[in-house]
């Protein structure tokens, strides 16, 4: 998982897709962090992505950097604990002007079932379950 972080760090932005009913939905994202051996993105309870998540947990991520993309699938988990925000906020301090942690529009959501694929075009692909 520890790789998978990295990378995602390394993209900056990073794209994660979520369904609208059959209607796919990408948009960038660009804050990740570990907590308790997990992977967690950050986003505002307002917006139409997390309703979307709640709705339909399945998502995807896709980012490149340095020549090489991932391709993240796995299930977001919504973790209402004081401390998994305090960790995102922690870990992303370009969060600070749009967030804090009792804000109730911080929403933290960890990933679940995990597969990670590396790929580009000069390697074969290395996958990570996590």
């Amino acid at each position: 998982m520890n790789e998978v972080l990295e990378f995602l760090k390394s993209c900056g932005t990073f794209y994660l897709a979520t369904t609208d009913g059959d209607q796919p939905r990408v948009r960038p994202f660009g804050a990740v962090c570990e907590f308790e051996g997990r992977l967690y993105i950050v986003t505002n309870n307002q917006k139409d992505v997390y309703k979307q998540m709640q709705k339909n947990s399945k998502i995807e991520i896709s980012g490149m950097s340095q020549g090489k993309w991932i391709r993240l699938a796995g299930n977001a988990v919504h973790d209402s604990r004081r401390e998994a925000r305090v960790a995102m906020l922690e870990a992303n301090a370009s969060l600070g002007s749009m967030y804090n942690a009792d804000d109730n529009l911080m929403e933290v959501l960890y990933i679940e079932n995990g597969t990670a694929t590396f790929c580009s075009f000069t390697e074969e692909p290395k996958t990570i379950n996590f």
